[in-house]
């Protein structure tokens, strides 16, 4: 599975908690949005983490 910012951005914007995660690794580790979601990426989505599938959903074509 391979990070798409696009994908992550539409992920978060759909859902609550990884909202108020991001807010949170941006604040308690200081990093710019971009850094924070790749971090939030490699441990909310990556390797059957809790979003995996809602993230993977995302790359499915319409229709």
């Amino acid at each position: 599975m391979k990070y798409i910012k696009s994908q992550m951005k539409q992920l978060i914007k759909e859902n609550n908690e990884l909202q108020k995660r991001l807010k949170a690794l941006m604040v308690e580790h200081e990093l710019e949005k971009n850094f924070a979601l790749k971090a939030l990426y490699h441990s909310e989505v990556a390797a059957g983490g809790k979003y995996q599938l809602a993230y993977q959903a995302l790359d499915l074509p319409k229709g």
